[in-house]
């Protein structure tokens, strides 16, 4: 199998498109949030020229995808400090910051806040520190039979789950070692989220491509897929830029 691969920009019409050339038999085009990002993956025998044909035709869509974006609700950076907006589970929570003596803790008093125990003088990187620990032990806490009911539906075994910030994408599949790398933001999405993610990487093991047999497969085994990602494109973002 061929496994070369290039990268290259054009420009068309005003678009920047990033192009990536790879041993596949058909083009593909896709806009990323937050900022409308547009990325072609082309066979390597696809020149320039067949790349502008074909962003041309697609040029209507594009900009509606990137006009979706551009008013897409994003979250400033955040300092983790008491009445900053912090999202868990799809909903937005109130970040109260407790600091007393004690190992660092985070819980929900009530559906409206969510409370961060610290030592005294701790600083930005530690609050941020803490929360995403727990962050990253309730996605864990979800996993287990996630991959269960999955792996049986969708007749794969995953050999291991991994989460991480990720700036760039939800989530990746690496084939050979079947193992999945889950963005630590799925964390603040509603549960649908991490199923859609979870299952377009775990489809990516019967099929590496975003082709047709792809498609076909996620509409087999998650017929609600789009919807799924219809609401994680909707979901307000991070101080990142996040695509998928």
């Amino acid at each position: 199998m061929n496994t070369k691969v290039s990268r290259s920009h054009i420009e068309v019409q005003g678009i920047a498109v990033e192009v990536v050339r790879k041993d596949i038999k058909n083009l593909h085009i896709a806009v990323y949030p937050p900022s409308g990002h547009v990325r072609v993956a082309a066979p390597l025998t696809f020149d320039d020229t067949a790349v502008r044909t074909a962003v041309i035709s697609r040029l209507g869509w594009i900009r509606r995808q990137q006009a979706t974006f551009t008013k897409q609700d994003r979250q400033s950076q955040r300092e983790f400090v008491t009445g900053e907006s912090h999202y868990f589970a799809g909903r937005r929570y109130r970040l109260d910051v407790v600091e007393r003596d004690a190992p660092p803790k985070v819980w929900l008093p009530n559906n409206t806040k969510i409370a961060l125990s610290v030592r005294p003088g701790s600083d930005r990187n530690t609050r941020e520190s803490v929360l995403h620990r727990w962050y990253r032990q309730h996605l864990r806490t979800q996993l287990p039979p996630l991959l269960e009911k999955w792996e049986a539906k969708i007749g794969v075994s995953v050999n291991e789950v991994r989460i991480k910030k990720m700036k760039t994408l939800w989530g990746s599949c690496s084939i050979e070692p079947k193992r999945i790398w889950l963005n630590l933001e799925l964390a603040k999405k509603p549960s649908a989220c991490l199923v859609y993610i979870l299952v377009h990487e775990m489809v990516h093991l019967l099929e590496r491509e975003h082709n047709d047999r792809f498609r076909g497969l996620m509409d087999k085994h998650l017929p609600q897929w789009r919807t799924y990602r219809d609401t994680l494109n909707r979901a307000p973002l991070a101080h990142e830029s996040w695509r998928y």
